[in-house]
């Protein structure tokens, strides 16, 4: 018998989640149009994460699974939300909205505190999307100046979920680390 090796879920969920986010904020930051967005949305944001997630769930990581179906939920509910406005079917406030990003915020909070227990680049990444959350909240609730900041910190985190699956797939190719992930900050 040959030992067959699964491939790593995580290097799709984190291209998904970096993708949409890059996205979003070339959006918040006036660059483009919300179509694109939309679309990733949908797609690689939403479903392949959550194909992602359930494959990280058949790999027995409790953290993976969470992540990917959570945040991929995250995408297909946030481009919900737009289409229903588009389609004056259910309309969202801003405060509405400001409300949804709330308790994603108090959701990555949770998945920060977690991170810390893996390495360093999860760390940061869960971090700065915590970050950007907060950032948003503020923007939704305050002053709309926040949700620029945003945008640039959260092209900070999308960067940093692709170091993330550059890492992987990289290492695994070269068969050792060329991209370090760092130590956990809590063992």
């Amino acid at each position: 018998m040959t030992d067959k090796k699964n491939g790593n879920p995580a290097v799709v969920g984190l291209a998904g989640f970096g993708m949409t986010t890059l996205l979003l904020q070339f959006h918040n930051l006036g660059l483009m149009g919300l179509g694109p967005v939309v679309a990733m949305g949908f797609i690689f944001g939403g479903l392949a994460q959550m194909i992602a997630g359930f494959q990280e769930q058949k790999m027995g990581n409790n953290f993976g699974f969470s992540a990917f179906v959570s945040y991929g939920s995250f995408w297909i509910g946030l481009g919900i939300i737009w289409m229903l406005n588009a389609f004056k079917i259910y309309e969202a406030s801003k405060t509405d909205v400001g409300f949804y990003l709330v308790a994603w915020t108090l959701y990555t909070a949770i998945m920060f505190v977690a991170s810390l227990r893996i390495h360093k680049a999860m760390a940061i990444t869960l971090g700065t999307l915590l970050l950007g959350f907060i950032l948003l909240d503020l923007g939704h609730f305050g002053n709309e100046a926040f949700n620029r900041i945003a945008g640039f910190e959260l092209i900070v985190c999308a960067a940093s979920a692709w170091y993330m699956m550059a890492a992987i797939i990289i290492n695994d190719l070269a068969g050792k680390t060329v991209l370090k992930m760092g130590e956990p900050l809590i063992k």
